[in-house]
């Protein structure tokens, strides 16, 4: 694509003094036009064609969701009438198979908005079109340097982010309180994690933290990897500023010090639930509203879904339920002796190659929509619920301000940002983290194998898999 007028964002954001603090203080700071600005890229009288697919809004979002999402479409539409858009909504679950499909039939929308990590496979596969923010206006320094990482496959980018997000350490105070520990300070190290939890379980006889280790689920990887690159661990290099995923590191220093850890919690001090071995993070909630279960991990979302469990409680199951809403914290996810390290995740928008396009590609088309949906306004506003602006210059608007004053606890999952990680950026990260990892954990805490011998497997499996064997 040939880029169009340039305009870097980035100065007007600070990342090194990121915080709850700073994060709130530049909300509501900067004005933004995003017809003005798009049509330096392509003139807003441009007439031509788009299609695009992405997962819309459902049923089961609140009502604030799908009133953006109208608004968008509006918005979009004014800004460039003469783009006739033919835009499909798809179904989450239906969707990969079906853009598979499409790839393959030469049917493909011209532009796609994908989960963060759904890219790779079809850039593996020559599908997707070398695509970066500088072709749609911005900067690549306008955006995360996590997100960057999740559209550059082989040195290219494939993408760019449209929204990100990272989870936060959850915790009661008064379970904090009553085992004799700060009820206003979560633990600052993983090691902390693993003496707070065996200290509430020693004292209060209920579990302290919430460990997932499901097979073939989304939420081990999601609350384990923050953990092993936090010890300096990693399932590939996918922590260094430039990885090449050539490299396995499961059975690094770091990997096997974190595997030691969940090993400690759920064998040596029986301090998780039991059920670790077969929960996600949906068992972990009904322990939590009881009172039961004092950390885990979780988005901000998870206020308002103990806000709702609390709600549908009756009688003396009420009463405690409204008090362990009240004693709810969020607080950075720990830190290691290496950093501390949280999943980036989020999704990203890519334009697929023009001879698998149906009726061919419009690369104004394209760049038109791809600028006026990522920048500052719309990044914000399309996530506003459950993520955050993929551009940077989308947390200096009235409307991050906005959504800070009315989501609760979102300013500290999203100070977890600069932390984030993205998974190895490979078509085999999918097997990796879903399988092989929680693999690894179940080996070692069913005592299958002693904690070297599960990692020395697990890394064995990841080279298997490179090699393609």
């Amino acid at each position: 694509m040939i880029a169009g007028s340039t305009t870097s964002f980035a100065a007007n954001v600070d990342l090194t003094k990121w915080s709850p603090e700073y994060v709130k203080s530049i909300a509501g700071t900067a004005e933004v036009d995003t017809a003005a600005e798009c049509a330096k890229v392509v003139p807003s009288d441009y007439k031509g064609r788009l299609s695009y697919w992405w997962v819309g809004p459902t049923q089961a979002q609140p009502e604030i969701d799908h009133k953006m999402d109208a608004e968008f479409w509006a918005a979009w539409k004014k800004a460039y009438p003469n783009i006739e858009t033919d835009a499909q909504s798809l179904d989450y679950n239906d969707m990969l198979n079906k853009v598979r499909t499409a790839a393959l039939g030469n049917a493909a929308p011209m532009v796609a908005k994908f989960p963060i990590l759904w890219g790779v496979e079809f850039a593996a596969k020559g599908q997707l079109k070398e695509l970066k923010p500088e072709d749609v206006g911005y900067a690549t320094d306008d955006f995360w340097p996590g997100a960057m990482k999740s559209v550059t496959y082989e040195g290219k980018t494939y993408g760019i982010p449209t929204n990100n997000e990272t989870m936060g350490f959850i915790w009661n105070a008064k379970i904090f309180a009553d085992a004799g520990l700060d009820p206003e300070k979560p633990p600052a190290t993983w090691d902390d994690v693993v003496k707070y939890s065996k200290q509430i379980k020693d004292k209060l006889g209920i579990n302290g933290y919430g460990l997932v280790a499901r097979q073939n689920a989304g939420n081990t990887p999601f609350r384990f990897m923050p953990q092993l690159w936090a010890y300096g661990g990693g399932a590939l290099d996918e922590t260094s500023e430039q990885p090449t995923y050539k490299t396995v590191e499961l059975n690094n220093a770091g990997s096997k010090a974190a595997l030691q850890a969940a090993y400690d919690m759920y064998v040596r001090d029986k301090s998780v639930p039991a059920s670790a071995l077969t929960n996600t993070q949906n068992e972990n909630q009904n322990p939590f509203i009881a009172g039961q279960l004092a950390m885990m991990i979780a988005h901000p979302a998870e206020y308002a879904k103990m806000v709702d469990l609390a709600s549908k409680a009756t009688g003396a199951d009420k009463a405690a339920a409204d008090a362990v809403v009240q004693n709810m914290r969020y607080g950075l996810l720990p830190e290691g002796p290496a950093r501390r390290a949280v999943v980036f995740g989020g999704s990203n928008v890519h334009v697929f190659a023009p001879e698998l396009v149906e009726g061919g590609l419009d690369v104004d088309a394209a760049r038109a929509f791809i600028c006026f949906s990522t920048g500052p306004e719309w990044s914000t506003k399309l996530a506003w619920v459950g993520s955050n602006p993929g551009h940077l210059d989308g947390f200096t608007t009235k409307w991050m301000k906005e959504r800070l004053d009315t989501i609760k606890f979102l300013d500290v999952t999203t100070s977890m940002l600069p932390s984030g990680i993205p998974f190895p950026v490979i078509p085999e990260q999918a097997e990796i983290m879903n399988i092989i990892v929680p693999d690894m954990l179940q080996n070692a805490l069913t005592g299958k194998m002693t904690v070297d011998q599960a990692a020395d497997d697990a890394a064995q499996k990841v080279q298997e898999l490179l090699d393609g064997m």
